[in-house]
């Protein structure tokens, strides 16, 4: 009955309104742990019972990166909150920046309680004009309201919020990239350690989790740690947002429990568009490596199931394609994004990822060698593991992925010069 009064009162039209989070229980949260000085221990520990874990890519449990800090420690310690969300294939933290951004504020409040910090930064990506603005407003809503600010509802806590709108670059998206770009200085990742819950924005100690982690929070700690828990399975705590795309009927973002079977998914998403038959799914964005339809289509949608299949689960962004598509046009495209995205400050990955694009592009083109199969899993060991932040790595594991499952179709356009996908990608 209380679901359907929330419902029934709510202005599809405004949802990002302040007024209509508050009529959903927006702020309560906040509200109590601010007037009953909840122990930030406490929610430390009932983010760690939620099994919550980043929903940025990493998967790393969020009530554990915030115990990293000390929050007795004399100086300044900051949030970040990381709403760059430009790896391809993801769009979900986008929709929550334009559909209910009070979530995300509430959220990075009580982080921010929780770990001392007084000043909050959300960083979004710079194309995001429309999900700036509506957080923005939020803020602005949420200052008016009293929940932003000096000495919050009287509570003695202070703790003011900025966008930072960052450059379109895919890079500041890895986390110290995001901090120097904060700073003022060139997107490069630094070297860790030292790590950012010690040395972070500007040589303070910071928290950094993704917006939908930071959304997250004010409805586990509203509903309940265990419950939250319970929605998912095992080692994949909760619900998460999958966003679809590709060859589907009905692209979009999806809210389902963690362990939901891939297949639900699809079906939400209404199956493939025009009749055509499944070939080929990238389960966590362009990083993660390819899965055969066929095996996709027994998984679950958790972190275990889709490492278990050689895969990550990573943003949750499901790329899907039909039986039309060449896989190496598919790589040749990824291909060029990670090379043009590549900082180049990592030898392994300004050359590697160079040559890549290279080698796949001259097989796409008709021009490949008989040794370039052998080239591309050469190239890209000398990538993996080898450079300061992971896009040395995206742009190699779908390299290998590609070559593990799809070997013959470059193999074809070695061979015949031609691709043996009659409809191309």
């Amino acid at each position: 009955m209380a679901n359907e009064v929330i419902f029934k009162n709510l202005d599809l039209d405004r949802l990002w309104d302040i007024d209509q989070y508050r009529s959903r229980g927006g702020y309560e949260v906040l509200t109590k742990i601010l007037t009953e000085k909840t122990p930030p221990a406490e929610i430390i520990d009932g983010m760690k019972t939620s099994g919550l874990r980043g929903r940025g890519g990493a998967g790393f449990p969020t009530g554990l990166k915030w115990s990293f800090i000390n929050r007795d420690a004399p100086g300044d310690k900051y949030l970040v909150c990381n709403s760059d969300e430009g790896e391809p294939g993801t769009f979900k933290d986008r929709d929550i920046l334009r559909y209910n951004p009070h979530a995300l504020v509430e959220g990075m409040l009580i982080a921010s309680y929780v770990i001392d910090a007084h000043r909050a930064y959300n960083y979004i990506r710079g194309e995001f004009w429309e999900p700036y603005e509506r957080f923005q407003d939020a803020i602005d809503q949420a200052r008016a309201a009293g929940f932003v600010g000096k000495n919050i509802l009287g509570s003695g806590f202070d703790c003011e919020l900025n966008v930072h709108l960052g450059g379109g670059a895919y890079v500041c998206g890895e986390e110290t990239a995001l901090l120097e770009s904060i700073e003022g200085k060139k997107g490069q990742p630094r070297y860790k350690p030292p790590f950012p819950a010690h040395v972070g924005l500007y040589g303070c100690p910071t928290v950094i989790n993704n917006t939908e982690t930071l959304a997250s929070v004010p409805t586990i700690l509203r509903e309940g740690a265990e419950q939250f828990r319970d929605l998912g399975v095992e080692n994949s705590g909760g619900s998460k947002l999958f966003s679809i795309s590709g060859h589907v009927k009905n692209p979009g973002v999806f809210e389902l429990p963690m362990g939901t079977p891939f297949s639900e998914l699809f079906e939400l998403a209404g199956g493939m568009r025009d009749g055509s038959k499944i070939k080929a799914v990238i389960p966590g964005g362009s990083s993660s490596p390819v899965i055969p339809g066929e095996i996709m289509l027994d998984l679950t949608m958790d972190y275990d199931a889709i490492a278990k299949a050689g895969s990550m689960l990573g943003s949750g962004a499901v790329i899907v394609m039909d039986d039309t598509t060449c896989m190496v046009k598919v790589l040749d495209r990824m291909g060029y994004f990670y090379h043009e995205e590549s900082c180049g400050q990592c030898t392994p990955c300004r050359e590697g990822t160079g040559w890549l694009y290279r080698i796949v592009h001259r097989i796409e083109n008709g021009q490949g060698r008989p040794e370039d199969i052998d080239l591309l899993m050469d190239v890209q060991n000398r990538i993996r593991g080898k450079t300061i932040c992971a896009l040395g790595d995206a742009a190699a594991m779908p390299v290998a992925g590609m070559l593990r499952y799809y070997q013959n179709e470059f193999q074809y356009h070695i061979d015949h010069k031609k691709c043996m996908v009659g409809a191309g990608a």
